[in-house]
């Protein structure tokens, strides 16, 4: 017996489990917060250790952040957290640290460069490009309507 893609996405519909976008909703808002929340403790460590007005606090804690990403992500703690949470996950830096490093991850066997090096910058190409384009149009915005810097 064979189905036709119509037949089979029915088929495939039909016994899809049910989601509850509330609680997908929570799930997201819960850990999205918490991993700001343990941001904002790393950012507070640095302030309070090292004397670093906030300022200065924040790139240590992004690389922090990115470091605690990859680890997570290296042992397959940050995917399990993923399933759970959902976009909640997807907190801007730590999100791109997962993405990058599971792509190296998986991509590992093919080498450095054709394997980690091409593989890791599929997602990140696109976002760093997005980002600079969209950086070049703000600040000629800025620029144009005497933003900051005048």
């Amino acid at each position: 017996m064979s189905m036709s893609a119509k037949e089979y996405k029915q088929f495939a519909k039909n016994r899809e489990p049910g989601r509850s976008v509330l609680a997908n909703c929570v799930r997201a808002f819960l850990a999205g917060g918490l991993i700001c929340l343990i941001g904002q403790g790393v950012q507070e460590f640095y302030k309070a250790a090292f004397g670093m007005s906030p300022l200065q606090a924040g790139d240590p804690t992004v690389a922090t952040m990115v470091l605690l990403s990859v680890i997570l992500t290296s042992v397959g703690i940050y995917d399990k957290i993923a399933q759970w949470a959902g976009a909640g996950s997807a907190v801007p830096v730590t999100g791109f640290a997962n993405s990058m490093s599971s792509a190296a991850i998986e991509h590992r066997s093919e080498g450095l460069v054709l394997g980690v090096g091409a593989n890791m910058f599929k997602l990140a190409g696109s976002v760093i490009v997005f980002g600079v384009v969209a950086a070049f149009f703000i600040g000629i915005a800025a620029w144009l309507f005497g933003g900051a810097g005048r």
